[in-house]
């Protein structure tokens, strides 16, 4: 096993790995939107904070040496599914190509207190 570390995504804000390489599969932390410069939460709604999310996914995996035409499965995780449609479209620009399987859950809350966090596993190679 490897971790996976890069600075273009946020630093783990506890005793995690942003990512994990076994066997050609990568297995990549929730991300939420945090700005991997500031460490701060990107102001705007949810769909400017799926878009981090979703930047900061992407920067794992290609450190990871995969990409989101590689990814397995996803989790969505939402502190309202009131915005399932909206995450959805961002979500949805970032796999053009082939879907992954994926599962979406409601949940109380989220650290930092943001609306919307995501994980995801992928394959490594071809």
């Amino acid at each position: 096993m490897r971790d996976i570390h890069t600075d273009a995504a946020p630093a783990a804000i506890g005793p995690y790995s942003q990512a994990v390489l076994h066997n050609d599969v990568l297995y990549c932390s929730g991300q939420v939107a945090l700005d991997p410069a500031s460490m701060e939460i990107v102001e705007g709604d949810v769909a400017v904070q799926t878009e981090r999310v979703m930047q900061n996914l992407g920067a794992v995996l290609e450190a990871g040496g995969s990409s989101f035409d590689q990814v397995i499965r996803t989790t969505i995780f939402l502190t309202s599914m009131s915005d399932f449609a909206t995450v959805n479209e961002v979500y949805g620009r970032y796999f053009p190509n082939r879907k992954p399987a994926r599962a979406c859950v409601a949940v109380r809350e989220l650290p930092k207190g943001v609306d919307v966090e995501i994980d995801c596993i992928a394959a490594v190679g071809s």
